[in-house]
């Protein structure tokens, strides 16, 4: 089981880094900037707010291709979709930055300070 675990984390750890590259689009790093956008635990993008309709379009096209990368990744792990995108969500909560946002367990969007970021307690 923790061999799995392991696996699972460096897998997830490579996931988000090949996703990043599409992140690259100032669009999305003045959204991420300005708080319009944050890491969520289930290891997807989301909006703080409504959004535009181009910022969501964008938001959406992230997380195809995160999808794309987690199905790929958890087929090579042996872990299931939903489990390898979880743990890249505690991944990428705990990488942000001080002033990004970040959806807590509870729920609610938090701005991240220079403490870690709330995180669900499965993450360990």
């Amino acid at each position: 089981m923790r061999k799995v675990v392991a696996t699972i984390v460096a897998a997830a750890m490579l996931a988000g880094g090949s996703a990043t590259w599409a992140q690259r689009d100032p669009a999305y790093a003045a959204a991420r900037a300005g708080g319009e956008i944050g890491e969520q635990p289930d290891g997807y993008l989301g909006l703080v707010g409504a959004g535009s309709p181009a910022l969501r379009a964008l938001v959406n096209s992230i997380n195809i291709q995160r999808k794309v990368a987690y199905t790929r990744s958890a087929a090579d792990s042996g872990a299931t979709v939903e489990q390898f995108a979880f743990t890249t969500g505690c991944t990428l909560v705990a990488q942000t930055r001080p002033g990004e946002k970040y959806r807590a367990p509870e729920g609610v969007w938090k701005t991240r300070t220079p403490a870690a970021p709330e995180r669900d307690p499965r993450c360990g």
